[in-house]
């Protein structure tokens, strides 16, 4: 990681929703989730939500946000020992490590405070965020083609998850 002054990770609060929506003012950006633009925005008040259960980090860079990764928690028992999480980094903060680090300490996260055994995500080819993942040890475990179709073009969707040992 590229040394940043100031460069700061805390748990989500409510009021870091304003940073998600000003991030997602984009439609680009909506191309790598698996909501569109018109379906941001009770996506991401579902996404900052699970800020309630401390499960939401927040990268700050002199107390401003930069990134926010979320871990989606179970509800359920039976599938309460994984979850799923969405990652985000601000398009002007990017290429600088934030991403690698949130990774890292969501995985930490998911492993210590919620005792789970592993975590996935899904990401839609092309995406920044697979060489980090790459990196981390998540594998592969399912792809389908075709996925997603943003206007005339079609995107394979890739589930990658990452046990803890």
């Amino acid at each position: 990681m590229i040394p940043i002054p100031d460069y700061d990770i805390r748990y989500s609060e409510n009021g870091d929703l304003a940073y998600l929506e000003q991030w997602f003012a984009d439609p680009a950006i909506c191309d790598n989730f698996p909501f569109g633009f018109e379906e941001r925005t009770e996506a991401l008040k579902n996404w900052i939500g699970f800020s309630r259960f401390k499960a939401s980090l927040t990268a700050t860079i002199q107390d401003v946000p930069c990134a926010i990764g979320t871990l989606f928690l179970m509800p359920y028992k039976k599938v309460a020992h994984h979850c799923s999480f969405y990652l985000i980094v601000d398009p002007e903060h990017r290429r600088k490590g934030i991403g690698t680090s949130m990774v890292r300490n969501l995985i930490h996260l998911a492993k210590t405070r919620f005792r789970l055994e592993s975590i996935h995500v899904e990401i839609y080819e092309p995406s920044h965020l697979l060489s980090i993942l790459q990196k981390l040890q998540f594998e592969p475990f399912a792809r389908q083609e075709n996925y997603v179709k943003i206007g005339d073009c079609s995107r394979e969707r890739i589930l990658l998850e990452h046990f803890f040992s």
